[in-house]
């Protein structure tokens, strides 16, 4: 029988995960075992962060729209602001109030008025 030369597979596998650790520190960008390990952690974080990311885009977007709602003469609640804003049937997400908040405040003040209750 002839000798079969086998690793090309498992060659490519491991010239792959080091490509993926390049930028890594110390043994983990040039080390197969640990820059494996590195990459899954690694991985495992960013998929992680992706929703964290959201969940942290939203707080700092209610906490742009209280602000604008605090510097008003007869403040509101961010709550009763979101709740005047359904009940009037007025479909902007958080992300657009925030960049109303802070780009275009004459607009947000409008937009508070037609929320006011009794006006």
């Amino acid at each position: 029988m002839p000798r079969v030369k086998r690793g090309t597979t498992a060659n490519k596998r491991r010239k792959n995960v080091l490509k993926h650790t390049k930028g890594f520190k110390w043994g983990r960008k040039s080390k197969y075992k640990a820059a494996k390990q590195a990459l899954q952690k690694a991985w495992t974080y960013a998929y992680r962060d992706r929703k964290v990311k959201k969940r942290d885009f939203r707080a700092i977007f209610q906490t742009r729209i209280s602000a604008g709602l605090k510097q008003e003469e007869n403040p509101l609640s961010y709550s009763k602001f979101i709740h005047q804003l359904k009940q009037n049937k007025i479909e902007l997400n958080r992300k657009v109030l925030a960049q109303l908040v802070v780009e275009k405040p004459e607009v947000f003040k409008e937009l508070l008025k037609q929320t006011r209750p009794g006006l």
